[in-house]
């Protein structure tokens, strides 16, 4: 997907919303056990409900990979239905890659041709060999880890590197590699005070921030210092929207916070 078709579609629905699929069998309502595909069935459903206010979804793939290849099954599924039901909203893959070479195409390479997502959590960690293999798709998008959401993040993000802290030495040095339009970046909600010195640095990128919500990020606080021209934000609700229901009328119920979210994000815009 064309940055362009994103804006469209961010515009025409008037949210910014990313609902996360985090499906854990232990949390899921249980008569859907009795289901052939829970995870499917679960992630149908919330889709069925949401898609009209959700312009992205990302499937966290280890919570489809701890169960082998029903889950990765259960995925195809997802994506499928997701390319096939609502075709103009984003599809994250949260995989969090991180490996060099041909192995990163590799990684690249399974997940927007063979699964057909439009883009990909990676770590920077190795560089640009493990980057620039995911940025040769055309129309694809890789989303680099830059300022995380947990408490972990201060052991090394935030550290100084000649006088300067790690994240901005990511930014700016991604902003170097090949194709590196179709960069974007995960900023955490939790460290919405850092957002002002990340739009220094990279002012146009969409930025992909979870932690709204269950994990005490402010909406507020986020757009005021992360919105630009073209809104620029992905704000990625997860337990929130998904879990906040228990019963037969949960898929009702995420709908009702995904709603909830929507029209807070439709106030600023």
């Amino acid at each position: 997907m064309r940055t362009e078709a994103l804006v469209a579609q961010i515009r025409e629905k008037r949210s910014f919303l990313c609902v996360g699929l985090d499906v854990d069998m232990s949390k899921i309502p249980s008569f859907l056990l009795d289901e052939p595909d829970p995870i499917f069935a679960f992630n149908k459903a919330i889709i069925d409900a949401t898609h009209d206010l959700a312009v992205a979804y990302k499937p966290n793939i280890a919570f489809f990979e701890a169960y082998g290849l029903k889950g990765w099954e259960s995925l195809k599924k997802t994506i499928d239905y997701l390319n096939e039901k609502c075709p103009e909203v984003f599809t994250i893959a949260d995989a969090k890659r991180g490996d060099i070479g041909n192995t990163a195409r590799m990684y690249a390479k399974a997940f927007f041709e063979d699964l057909n997502f439009d883009s990909v959590t990676v770590a920077p960690y190795m560089g640009k060999d493990s980057i620039e293999p995911f940025l040769e798709f055309e129309d694809r998008h890789t989303i680099l880890l830059a300022l995380t959401s947990n408490p972990g993040a201060f052991d090394f993000q935030t550290l100084k590197a000649d006088g300067i802290e790690i994240y901005k030495h990511v930014l700016k040095t991604s902003t170097t590699y090949t194709n590196s339009e179709q960069l974007m970046y995960v900023v955490g909600a939790t460290k919405a005070e850092y957002l002002k010195e990340v739009r220094k640095i990279v002012p146009d990128s969409f930025l992909l921030v979870p932690g709204v919500g269950a994990q005490g990020g402010s909406l507020e606080e986020v757009c005021k210092y992360g919105l630009n021209d073209q809104i620029g934000l992905l704000i990625n609700s997860s337990r929130g929207i998904i879990y906040a229901g228990t019963d037969e009328n949960f898929a009702d119920v995420a709908r009702e916070k995904a709603l909830e979210l929507k029209l807070q994000m439709e106030a600023y815009m």
